[in-house]
């Protein structure tokens, strides 16, 4: 399936809206993580344990928005974006969201 940022897809023509589709994860801290993210702290520099863990969760999100537009019947998303948001201490949650649409 298709998905893009954009509102329109090159080439395509969108023949019908589905609405709007949602996939979100909601991803808690491991406690490995936190230690090197305090020690990375000190020293500076990519705390590579979260970039790897909002990248997974990133990922399954998509997933989940795919699989919602595909029970609409959807062949492509259109305007997918992304947000972030701390639902507790230590847990974040990742939400995409776009328009599902059928393409002629």
């Amino acid at each position: 399936m298709i998905y893009t940022t954009t509102e329109t897809i090159a080439g395509a023509e969108i023949d019908i809206v589905l609405g709007v589709v949602t996939g979100n994860v909601v991803q808690s801290k491991h406690v490995g993580r936190d230690i090197m993210a305090n020690l990375k702290g000190i020293v500076g520099g990519e705390l590579k344990g979260y970039t790897e863990m909002l990248t997974e969760a990133r990922s399954k999100a998509v997933e989940r928005l795919l699989d919602e537009a595909r029970q609409l019947g959807a062949n492509a998303v259109v305007g997918v974006r992304f947000t972030t948001s701390a639902i507790t201490d230590g847990a974040s949650e990742v939400m995409a969201y776009g328009t599902a649409v059928r393409l002629k």
